[in-house]
């Protein structure tokens, strides 16, 4: 299982708005692919957003909590562009590649 986490700095007050998205992609090795796409993007302002994904069994699961809604809109819409361009160039051309 693997995981990534973007904290909130301590200063910063506790996170009131929360999403979750899960996509299965039926296989660990695709979620896996994903999951290493999208690792190396941090949060852009960790002091106002909390990302953190998780993988397991062949799921993509990713947790949001942010201290006012438009953090937590901007923060979902980049990731949700993202993960699904990383699905899109996987599905064409990652089949069969090791990791």
């Amino acid at each position: 299982m693997a995981a990534i986490t973007s904290s909130l700095s301590e200063s910063q007050t506790q996170p009131e708005f929360s999403c979750d998205l899960e996509v299965d992609y039926g296989s660990e090795e695709i979620a896996s692919m994903v999951y290493a796409a999208l690792a190396v993007d941090k949060e852009l302002q960790p002091d106002k957003v909390k990302r953190e994904i998780i993988v397991s069994k062949g799921k993509l699961s990713v947790h949001f909590e942010a201290v006012e809604p438009r953090f937590l809109r901007a923060s979902y819409s980049a990731f949700v562009d993202v993960l699904t361009l990383a699905t899109k160039t996987i599905e064409e051309f990652g089949k069969g590649i090791a990791l």
